[in-house]
């Protein structure tokens, strides 16, 4: 498979909604074994296919520590979230150099089409959670930093546009 090049921050497609999947079929499966490895590649524990310039609601996960149990994920949708949130710092490849702490729910339940093309639903905790919390707000054409507070946020993205 390839390794993809990730869009640069301010890209408009990173701020733009993907769109669904009607179906798994050898192209979408070519398309996860190329984002797997291009996760891998970063090194990274999730990857949307919006990040490297691919309108589709994809996703794959690995927060493994062998790195060799990711999950492909089409049209993810999160069915419910945890009270308890966990504190991670975040960072995308979208914007090199910048991370920030993201509070977001310890576990989230998420229902998505699976690489078999059948309805699957999945409970993902700790940093899986997290991950797949993270690649569904890309695929919602949201960023890590947008789960910051205005002032902070506003902070951050000075900082960003400096290191430009």
């Amino acid at each position: 498979m390839a390794v993809k090049t990730f869009l640069k921050w301010p890209d408009k497609r990173l701020r733009t909604r993907a769109r669904d999947i009607a179906e798994i079929t050898n192209d979408i499966n070519l398309i996860w074994d190329d984002m797997i490895d291009t996760m891998n590649a970063m090194p990274g524990i999730g990857l949307a296919a919006p990040q490297i310039g691919i309108d589709l609601r994809l996703a794959v996960v690995d927060a493994s520590e062998s790195r060799d149990k990711a999950i492909k994920l089409a049209n993810p949708e999160i069915l419910q979230s945890s009270i308890e949130y966990s504190e991670t710092e975040e960072a995308s490849p979208n914007l090199r150099g910048m991370s920030a702490k993201i509070k977001r729910p310890k576990k989230v339940t998420v229902r998505f089409l699976n690489k078999d093309g059948f309805i699957d639903r999945k409970d993902f905790t700790g940093l899986w959670a997290t991950s797949v919390q993270h690649q569904i707000d890309h695929l919602n054409g949201k960023m890590f930093f947008d789960r910051l507070s205005t002032v902070k946020r506003d902070i951050f993205l000075r900082k960003a546009n400096k290191k430009k």
